[in-house]
């Protein structure tokens, strides 16, 4: 199928794409990778009157560990430069264990991360590692930027806290308070396919004891489900195995998984269970043999 016909603006400036949406009324569709827009173009899922493409804008293509330890990610980084990055696996490993897994290699050499967490996709990655993380939106619009958090960016299936003429210019990860540490698992049927549930966990540490946790689980909701609060009852404890088994089955409960050709719910919540259990289960026998070497 052919999208519906659209004008086309490739503007050089952020304020000139910003005043471009801004007269556009709600009516236009901002386009970085083009991954997620691309197909919902074609298969007439989206039907905007105008396209603006900000490939052209400079300085939106970077990563970069600010000196207060903060990771920011602007507009235009690709997937693939956070999987090839050389500053974020052991600064920000909850990030590194979910850069290989989205989508295919092909979509990661044109997609980017802050587009997809704006295209808000129930399955998507990124916005699980983002709230785990308690990270941050950059919007930009008329009126100047406002930071959005994670957990209130995302407001429903493909709809994100954006305002019609705002621009996601980056994406800021704050630092670990403590040694960092956690990881990221996806059940997916084929390489590059969805996720039928998926769960990022970031840990905070302080030798043996975790000063924070979070967790976000994609796949297994109308949206991707914070899980902050549930995972929280590791704060100040051990990953002992009773701790850790009462973390999964913490996290597992808040999931919301309906039942679809891709498994029973049931079927999901014990993947999140199971996912949760590995993924402290790895950071717990790692940080064992750290300690014995």
């Amino acid at each position: 199928m052919y999208p519906s016909r659209f004008d086309y603006d490739a503007p050089s400036t952020l304020e000139e794409a910003i005043s471009i949406l801004d007269q556009g009324s709600g009516e236009a569709k901002v386009m970085a990778g083009g991954q997620s827009l691309i197909p919902m173009l074609k298969l007439r899922f989206a039907s905007p009157e105008r396209v603006v493409d900000i490939n052209g804008i400079p300085d939106l293509e970077y990563h970069r560990i600010d000196p207060d330890g903060s990771l920011r990610i602007g507009a235009l980084c690709r997937h693939e430069d956070l999987e090839f990055s050389t500053i974020i696996g052991d600064t920000f490993p909850t990030l590194a264990g979910a850069a290989h897994l989205v989508s295919d290699p092909i979509i990661r050499t044109r997609g980017t991360f802050v587009g997809s967490l704006c295209h808000a996709d129930p399955q998507g990655d990124w916005s699980a590692t983002m709230i785990a993380l308690r990270g941050k939106i950059v919007a930009q619009g008329p009126n100047g930027r406002r930071e959005i958090e994670a957990k209130d960016f995302v407001l429903g299936p493909f709809v994100s806290a954006l305002a019609f003429n705002e621009i996601a210019v980056e994406a800021i990860v704050p630092p670990a308070k403590g040694k960092a540490l956690g990881g990221y698992l996806k059940l997916e049927r084929r390489v590059g396919d969805f996720a039928t549930a998926s769960v990022a966990v970031a840990l905070d540490m302080d030798g043996d004891t975790v000063t924070q946790a979070g967790c976000a689980m994609a796949g297994v909701g109308g949206r991707t489900i914070d899980a902050n609060e549930a995972i929280s009852v590791l704060h100040g404890k051990t990953l002992s195995s009773e701790n850790i088994k009462a973390a999964a089955e913490a996290v597992a409960a808040v999931s919301d998984p309906r039942t679809d050709h891709r498994g029973s719910a049931a079927y999901k919540r014990h993947i999140i269970e199971t996912f949760v259990n590995r993924i402290l289960n790895s950071v717990a026998n790692s940080e064992k043999k750290a300690a014995v070497a």
